[in-house]
C-alpha cells in the first residue's frame, strides 16, 4: 500500500485533483502540491480549505519546484515522504518527473503524452518517442509508472478496453467523440493551456485505419453525432494522445478520434495560424528581441482556470464503439457527462479539468489500494477497467451505457455478469437476481453528474 501524494502543477487540471486527493486524504495521506509559482499552489491549497474537502488529519503544503530539475524533485519526493507522484503540469515534464519517479522509486501518473519543446507532432506512434523508452528502467527499478490517466487520454482507453471485454467478440472501430457543448461566456479562449492546446492542431493528424497510420490536415475530416444530453454536434477528426497506445494495446483495426468545434473557435484559429502566430519557432522583433508567437498568444488569452466562474452547459465525451457479438452486428457508447456548473460548485473549476482531474486521482486510489500498483510502465487500456469505472462512479465522474437494452449507469460487475456466456455463470440466483426486472438496469438519462463526491 501507498500513502503520500505530491501533485506536481497547479493549473486547472491540479486544481481539481488536489481537491480529489483532499477528499480521500484518509487513504492517499498528506498532500504536496509543488509548482514553479508558489502563489498558485497556495491558492488551490486555501481553495481546498474554503470548500471543506479536506477529510481526515495529514499534512497539505505547498511547495516551489522547477519539475525540469530532476535533482530537486527527487529531493521534494523525499522530503515529503511522497510514494505517489501525480504529473499534472505542461507535458514539457513528463520525462523528467518520471526519472526523478523511476530514481525514488515512486509511483508515476500523468495525464498527458510528453512533448518536445521544439517538436510538433512527432511521428507515430508519440508513445514511442519518448515514454516506452523508459519501460527498462521501470521494470527494473519495480516503479509502477501509469501513463495518461485524464479522460482522453486515460478514461476512454478504458471504455474502449471494458467494451472489448463485455459487450463484444470482435470490435471493428473505437470512435472517441468529445464535444464540450458549454459556454464560458469570453470572446476566444481554450480550455487548457493555450500553448499545448494550439500545438494540437497545427500539424499532422493521425488517425488509426485499416490497421495503419493515416495522416490528414486539421479540419480536414467532419462528421456530425447525435450524442446524449448535448444533441447533435459537428466534430472533426483529431489526432490525440489516446490513439498511440489503443492502436498498439487492442489489436482493434480503426481507432479514430473526433473533437467538437465551432465555427468561431474555427475562425479564429485558423485566423492566427495563417499569420504565424500559433508557431512554436522563435522570430526576432524589430527591437531585436526575440520571442516565440505561440508563447505571446498564451500570454495574452485568460488562463483557462479562470474560465470556471460562469461557465455554464455540458461536455459529453465516450466511445462509440462496433464490432460483433455471436455472429450478430451491435454497437455500443460508453460515455460521461459532466456539468460545468456543477463542477464550479464543488470544487472550483470547470468540468473540462474536472473530467481529467478526478480520474488520475482514481487511478493513484487503486495504486495506493494496490489493485493497480503493478511495478512497471503501462497504459490504462491494459489494465482491468472495472476498479477504475466503480471508482470515478463514487466520485462524480458517472459512467453510462447505451445500446440495444437502452440507456443506463455503467456498473461494471453488473454488465459482466449479465454479458457473461451463461455457462460461466455459477451463481444462477445471483443471474436471475439481475436478468429479472429491467428497470435494475435502465435508468433515466443523465441531466447532472450523478453519484457520490
Amino acid at each position: 500500500m501507498k500513502r503520500n501524494v505530491l501533485i506536481i502543477g497547479a493549473g486547472g487540471v491540479a486544481h481539481v485533483a488536489a481537491h480529489k486527493c483532499a477528499q480521500n486524504n484518509i487513504l492517499l495521506g498528506d498532500i504536496h502540491i509543488a509548482s514553479r509559482t508558489l502563489a498558485k499552489c497556495e491558492a488551490i491549497i486555501a481553495s481546498i480549505k474554503e470548500k471543506g474537502s479536506k477529510r481526515g488529519p495529514g499534512r497539505l503544503q505547498a511547495h516551489a519546484l522547477d519539475a525540469l530539475d530532476i535533482e530537486a524533485t527527487k529531493a521534494l519526493i523525499r522530503e515529503t515522504g511522497s510514494q505517489i507522484v501525480i504529473n499534472v503540469g505542461s507535458p514539457f515534464l513528463n520525462m523528467s518527473v518520471m526519472e526523478a519517479c523511476i530514481e525514488t522509486g515512486a509511483a508515476y501518473l500523468d495525464t498527458a503524452i510528453h512533448e518536445d519543446p521544439d517538436k510538433v507532432c512527432e511521428p507515430p506512434p508519440w508513445y514511442g518517442n519518448h515514454e516506452w523508452k523508459r519501460r527498462d528502467a521501470c521494470k527494473k527499478a519495480g516503479v509502477t509508472a501509469l501513463l495518461g490517466a485524464g479522460f482522453d487520454p486515460g478514461v476512454v482507453n478504458a471504455y474502449g478496453r471494458f467494451a472489448m471485454d463485455t459487450y463484444f467478440d470482435q470490435v471493428d472501430s473505437i470512435d472517441i467523440i468529445d464535444i464540450n457543448a458549454g459556454s464560458h461566456g469570453r470572446y476566444f479562449a481554450t480550455n487548457f493551456d493555450p500553448e499545448i492546446n494550439f500545438r494540437e492542431f497545427t500539424s499532422t493528424v493521425w488517425s488509426w485505419q485499416n490497421n495503419r497510420w493515416k495522416s490528414s490536415k486539421m479540419f480536414e475530416h467532419r462528421q456530425q453525432w447525435d450524442m446524449p444530453v448535448v444533441g447533435n454536434h459537428t466534430t472533426y477528426l483529431t489526432g490525440h494522445d489516446e490513439l498511440h497506445s489503443m492502436s498498439k494495446n487492442l489489436g482493434v483495426p480503426n481507432i479514430r478520434f473526433w473533437m467538437g468545434f465551432g465555427d468561431h473557435y474555427i475562425n479564429v484559429f485558423n485566423v492566427l495560424n495563417s499569420l504565424g502566430l500559433l508557431s512554436e519557432k522563435p522570430v526576432r522583433t524589430a527591437e531585436g528581441d526575440e520571442i516565440v508567437p505561440l508563447k505571446v498568444v498564451k500570454a495574452v488569452l485568460p488562463d483557462p482556470a479562470s474560465l470556471a466562474k460562469g461557465y455554464t452547459g455540458k461536455t459529453c465525451i465516450g466511445d462509440l464503439v462496433k464490432g460483433t457479438k455471436n455472429g450478430t452486428q451491435q454497437e455500443v457508447l460508453i460515455y460521461n457527462i459532466c456539468d460545468h456548473e456543477e463542477s464550479y460548485e464543488e470544487v472550483g473549476s470547470q468540468a473540462i479539468s474536472y473530467t481529467a482531474g478526478v480520474p488520475v486521482v482514481a487511478a493513484a486510489m487503486l495504486i495506493a489500494d494496490g489493485i493497480w500498483d503493478v511495478g512497471h510502465m503501462v497504459n490504462v487500456e491494459e489494465l482491468d477497467p472495472a476498479p477504475f469505472i466503480e471508482q470515478m462512479n463514487q466520485m462524480g465522474l458517472v459512467t453510462r451505457v447505451r445500446d440495444a437494452k437502452g440507456d443506463r449507469v455503467l456498473e461494471p460487475q453488473r454488465e459482466l455478469l449479465m454479458n457473461a456466456p451463461e455457462e460461466e455463470l455459477e451463481d444462477t440466483a445471483t443471474y436471475e437476481y439481475f436478468a429479472h426486472d429491467q428497470a435494475l438496469l435502465t435508468k433515466g438519462q443523465p441531466s447532472r453528474q450523478q453519484g457520490m463526491r
